[in-house]
């Protein structure tokens, strides 16, 4: 399986990323083992929404989406939903 995932820091700052192993790619952006990202040092980071794929393509392309000003702007509208 293939996962589009959103991260939220404290500030409200949105992290988009694709994995296969998505518990895997959580700890990786909240454990400070070497890793670095641009999550290193702006976490710890929350799941605030995921979507499955069955293939890499399918979840390359939502995760694109999902960084432009419409996919911002479907974020915004969906991750505003689950906090309220």
């Amino acid at each position: 399986m293939h996962y589009v995932y959103i991260l939220m820091n404290s500030d409200g700052i949105l992290y988009k990323g694709y994995t296969t192993d998505l518990q895997h790619r959580l700890d990786q952006h909240n454990v400070c083992n070497g890793f670095v990202s641009f999550t290193h040092h702006r976490g710890p980071w929350k799941l605030v929404y995921k979507e499955a794929f069955n293939n890499k393509k399918d979840a390359m392309t939502r995760e694109k989406f999902f960084k432009t000003g419409k996919g911002r702007a479907f974020l915004k509208e969906k991750i505003g939903q689950l906090s309220a």
